[in-house]
């Protein structure tokens, strides 16, 4: 049996297994709200101005997709019982610009996990973590980190 990702520990993460879950509607309204607070550059905040660039229109902040994706990966993926953060991402990539009426879900690889040897009551899990929209393009892109409880360590006495 397969335990459902919001109940797993460090144990229950394994190499090589993908997952996709979420689907988050762009809206123009909050493509400039996000922008006009946190990066007011005119192809985020002016449809009419983002016509005129090289993108052919308004498009996400790659920040705010970047949001999104922790959005859907709360709410789909890290296990509220265990995990404890991020030690950081790499590798940060925006593959294709985000426009209002896209939907976006995401994919999750798990490449790797260590167990820690100084703190055994612990692991690391690194994934790669991608943003989809649609049509099946990847348009953001990232390798995380997560640090997971063990299971193991979690049992009373």
């Amino acid at each position: 049996m397969t335990v459902p990702f919001k109940q797993r520990y460090f144990e229950d993460y394994q190499v090589g297994e993908t997952a996709e879950f979420g689907d988050y509607p762009i809206t123009e309204r909050e493509i400039v709200e996000f922008a006009s607070k946190y990066d007011p550059q005119p192809f985020h905040v002016d449809p009419e101005a983002g016509a005129r660039t090289i993108y052919g229109g308004l498009i996400s902040s790659g920040w705010m997709t970047g949001s999104v994706m922790m959005r859907m990966l709360v709410d789909h993926f890290i296990s509220p019982l265990s995990s404890m953060g991020s030690p950081g991402i790499d590798e940060v990539r925006w593959h294709k610009p985000v426009r209002p009426g896209d939907r976006l879900h995401m994919r999750v690889t798990i490449l790797e996990k260590r167990r820690s040897e100084s703190k055994p009551d612990r692991g690391v899990i690194r994934v790669l973590q991608e943003a989809v929209n649609q049509d099946g393009d990847t348009v953001m892109s990232f390798r995380g980190m997560g640090m997971y409880k063990c299971r193991d360590a979690a049992a009373p006495g």
